[in-house]
């Protein structure tokens, strides 16, 4: 059975989600994305938009400072070699973009970040960021 023109997009906006989800730590930039779900860069960017409520940008973002809440929480890793290893190369625009997530600095988070005596996967729910802007549901203020 063939696929609708909608079911074929969406399948093809999840290959370049999954993509960044999996890969966040490389260099992605929309027109790899747009690629990957044989798109142009100026449509991918809408559709995924309109399908999952943030840019393609947003998104990557979004999953790269929740890799660095993990390192940060469970490592000794310097913020400096957490930030290369979530894909920024520039050490400032880490902490601005952690900041804008978080509501705090990448050192701030690390020194509040007690460990907590439950399940990691209730650790990650309670800290997942939503979205930018919303810092205080993130980080618990």
């Amino acid at each position: 059975m063939a696929m609708s023109p909608a079911e074929d997009q969406n399948r093809r906006l999840l290959r370049a989600r999954d993509t960044m989800d999996r890969d966040y730590a490389q260099e992605l930039d929309v027109p790899k994305l747009a690629a990957i779900a044989y798109m142009s860069p100026a449509h991918f960017t809408r559709t995924f938009r309109a399908t999952f409520g943030e840019t393609p940008h947003r998104h990557l973002q979004r999953r790269r400072i929740e890799r660095a809440m993990a390192l940060l929480r469970g490592s000794h890793t310097s913020v400096t070699d957490v930030a290369r290893l979530v894909g920024f190369e520039s050490l400032g625009t880490f902490s601005r973009t952690f900041r804008a997530v978080t509501g705090s600095s990448p050192s701030e988070f690390r020194r509040g970040a007690d460990a907590m005596n439950v399940p990691v996967c209730f650790v990650k729910s309670w800290s997942k960021p939503s979205s930018f802007g919303e810092a205080a549901a993130v980080h618990g203020g």
